[in-house]
């Protein structure tokens, strides 16, 4: 249990934050009342002591989990949503960004792992995600691994001391508890918990301004055979782009965005939807989440005429479900000991302490809906920043220890890099990298009895190699 005087000391940090603390015992001090503030204590249960805490079970999340679990520790990972996978389940992002660089697999271990599971596992014979069955198959890994988790469970705060999280505080349909491990991994995407502990952080762009998100959907009724026969301008694959520059001088789309992320067939008539962007969409803020949910459901109608006059295969297609997640690209990127940067996705850099090699051109969507912004993105990512076969860059362990914390570890797209490679890395592939490296780290920093920043590197290379990693240097 925490001690009343420690709840009230973390209290007394939030309301000093202007942050609401929990629930009932206490009363407003006559300072918080005058500032519009409320100051609560209460002492809640721990009901999970374990070795590792893990906030979020998206990739990188579900990753850490199983890769820190065989390596004989105790598990606790809290996920929010009712399914694991994050962005490519409850927010139906509905394909992979690339796992190889034309020549080596670059997310073995976990990643291998998901791949040789779903295609046992999968229904839908499409080339896109069978969604559902990559739930299913995170599942059945974090049951195997014997990794103990909830849905419908969020952190919401930490207790820290000393430059130690000492334990976290997570919100339930059972109520309020506290969870205490010994390291602690954010796999939350927006670096929630890393934040909550005080972990500078940066955010967007040099002006702070954010790539735009995507609520992405499920469609009905494509005829896929007549839409690959169906002529188009040279190189086009996708429906990316395709006749969009005419639907959008007829007025079928409020927001004039010529970027068309693709559709994608998942089998029969069935196709998932990455299409049209929430521009400005914070996903740190919900007032700004809840708007761009509703103004993107909003736009399927738009999208809806836009498949059925103006592409071929697509005029009887129909929308049938949006993500219950909306599709967050950029957020906050905790600050670590070393920040990945273009300097060395440019050099495709080596590090001595490399965790992971990684391939995915720099993707960073046009942050407003104008031609120019379009036309810069495409050269960018088709040609500025695409490697050639065979090439990748280093992603070293140091990205993800955050600066000032003993027991605290990032995975996923809130790793210390710039805006230019988190436009890489953010990806699910890049996660899983990032997710098993964090997960094994956990697991040495705790068997080595020491910080997450002064564990022996080598032995965590050795271990990631034996977990299947791609280490090439190491």
């Amino acid at each position: 249990m925490l001690t009343r005087r420690q709840w009230m000391l973390a209290a007394g940090t939030l309301a000093a934050s202007g942050t609401l603390a929990s629930a009932s015992e206490g009363a407003e001090t006559e300072n918080a009342s005058a500032k519009n503030e409320v100051q609560f204590s209460r002492t809640f249960p721990v009901k999970y002591d374990v070795d590792v805490f893990i906030a979020g079970g998206g990739p990188a999340g579900t990753a850490a989990a199983v890769a820190a679990r065989k390596q004989g520790v105790s598990v606790f990972l809290a996920e929010a949503q009712s399914c694991l996978g994050g962005m490519g389940t409850a927010a139906l992002v509905p394909v992979f960004m690339q796992m190889s660089d034309g020549v080596n697999f670059l997310c073995g271990g976990f990643g291998q792992t998901v791949v040789d599971a779903l295609k046992k596992e999968r229904l839908l014979k499409g080339p896109a995600t069978d969604i559902e069955a990559l739930k299913r198959v995170y599942d059945a890994l974090l049951k195997e691994a014997g990794v103990d988790f909830t849905f419908c469970t969020t952190f919401c705060e930490t207790i820290v001391s000393d430059g130690r999280i000492d334990c976290v505080i997570c919100v339930a349909p059972s109520g309020m508890f506290a969870v205490r491990a010994k390291v602690y991994i954010d796999c939350t995407g927006n670096g929630d918990l890393a934040v909550r502990a005080g972990a500078k952080f940066e955010k967007g762009n040099a002006e702070g301004r954010l790539m735009p998100g995507t609520l992405c959907s499920v469609w009905s009724g494509i005829d896929w055979e007549k839409w690959k026969k169906a002529p188009r301008p040279q190189g086009v694959v996708q429906p990316q782009g395709f006749r969009i520059k005419q639907a959008i001088a007829d007025g079928v789309f409020s927001v004039p965005d010529e970027h068309f992320c693709g559709a994608f067939e998942f089998g029969g008539d069935l196709g998932g939807a990455n299409i049209g962007h929430a521009f400005n969409v914070d996903g740190t803020d919900e007032r700004s989440v809840t708007d761009a949910l509703i103004t993107g459901r909003r736009s399927m109608r738009e999208f809806t005429r836009y498949f059925n006059e103006y592409l071929e295969g697509f005029e009887n297609a129909q929308m049938i479900q949006t993500g219950s997640l909306m599709g967050i690209r950029e957020t906050r990127r905790i600050t670590g000991d070393y920040v990945l940067s273009l300097k060395d996705y440019r050099e495709r850099a080596v590090f001595e302490d490399e965790i992971g090699r990684y391939s995915y051109p720099i993707d960073i969507h046009p942050l407003d809906p104008t031609s120019e912004g379009y036309a810069q993105h495409r050269k960018e990512f088709d040609e500025t920043f695409r490697y050639k076969k065979g090439e990748s860059y280093g992603i070293p362990y140091r990205t993800l220890t955050p600066a000032g914390f003993e027991n605290l570890l990032t995975a996923g797209r809130c790793i210390s890099s710039d805006h230019y490679v988190h436009g890489s890395v953010r990806v699910m592939p890049g996660c899983y990298i990032t997710g098993q490296a964090a997960g094994i780290a956990a697991a040495r920093a705790i068997a080595e009895k020491t910080s997450v920043h002064e564990i022996n590197v080598k032995a965590l290379q050795t271990a990631l190699k034996d977990f299947g990693a791609f280490l090439p240097n190491c």
